[in-house]
């Protein structure tokens, strides 16, 4: 009898624990600097998040200078698993990670919380450039000298453009990473061409010529680019951002994070940044993010065995 009481007590002890959560400070990590569609929505999340249960939720940002968003994936991979530290990150992390032999994220150590958004991502240059769509690049690219800025060369984005423009018959001269790709990267002369979010060159659209978008479904915003997908089938990967924890995570307080971001989805706030930037907000449970993560990893292995990864 005693030792039945023991366990029940033990039960009890640890149910009240989890119901507990959050009952300290919570850091939402990005991975990359401020002022991005995943940062702005993550930020709404935390905002929800606090409203909800009544304790701090922060957004920390920590970029990886250019090398994509590992930093910031280590520091979640590396903190206890107790729904404190929780990761928004990029299709690049659980994919990314674990391929490039960082020890932390090797195997990949997190879960899905959900998948919440898809970024308008674009193949962009500026209006100055000697072409104007797609089809232009590729014929300049033939002929000349056509050098292209990007988040990460390793990055499924990146990787994206690089096969794009093989199976084009061109290549591209030169690449270059940076922290942020934005109206002053085209502005400067330093690329050619960018791989980024529209988000990041809404200020300056006006004098920006959209190529193609890298997607399943045209932006709309830029209704007149084709999708990459639709210049090479073959090339179809999903960019999104998504909510993750350490496997490890208790699934009482995996709940609670899901609940607030489904919230926060809803918002006046979050629907508005559709109409505005061209972003598609939903939610994935846990089960159908890794449904995605699994298929998208397939073809991001077919994109670099093109490419030569």
């Amino acid at each position: 009898m005693k030792k039945i009481l023991t366990a029940a007590v033990f039960v009890a002890s640890a149910t009240a624990a989890f119901a507990e959560y959050p009952e300290k400070p919570v850091s939402f990590v990005v991975p990359w600097p401020p002022g991005d569609l995943e940062d702005v929505l993550t930020r709404i999340i935390a905002d929800e998040f606090q409203a909800m249960y009544g304790v701090p939720a922060a957004v920390v940002n920590k970029p990886g200078g250019g090398g994509g968003p590992f930093p910031g994936a280590v520091e979640v991979a590396t903190a206890p698993a107790d729904g404190y530290t929780i990761g928004s990150f990029v299709t690049d992390v659980p994919i990314g990670g674990p391929q490039i032999g960082i020890p932390e994220l090797s195997p990949n150590p997190f879960e899905p919380i959900g998948i919440f958004m898809t970024y308008p991502f674009v193949i962009a240059s500026s209006k100055d450039a000697p072409f104007t769509n797609w089809e232009e690049l590729v014929a300049h690219g033939k002929e000349n000298d056509v050098a292209l800025g990007h988040f990460g060369s390793f990055l499924p984005p990146t990787q994206v453009t690089f096969a794009a423009a093989i199976s084009s018959g061109f290549d591209f001269a030169s690449e270059a990473a940076f922290d942020a790709l934005d109206c002053n990267t085209l502005a400067s002369g330093d690329v050619d061409v960018i791989n980024t979010t529209l988000q990041l060159i809404l200020p300056c659209l006006d004098d920006v010529n959209v190529l193609a978008s890298i997607g399943n479904e045209r932006i709309s915003l830029t209704p007149d680019a084709p999708t990459v997908s639709e210049l090479h089938p073959d090339l179809n990967v999903a960019l999104w951002n998504g909510l993750f924890v350490h496997k490890d995570t208790p699934a009482e307080v995996r709940e609670k994070i899901a609940a607030a971001a489904q919230k926060a989805l809803q918002t006046e706030k979050a629907q508005n940044l559709i109409g505005e930037t061209g972003v598609l907000i939903y939610w994935l449970d846990a089960d159908a993010s890794n449904a995605q993560i699994a298929s998208d990893s397939e073809t991001i292995g077919a994109i670099q065995a093109l490419v030569g990864e």
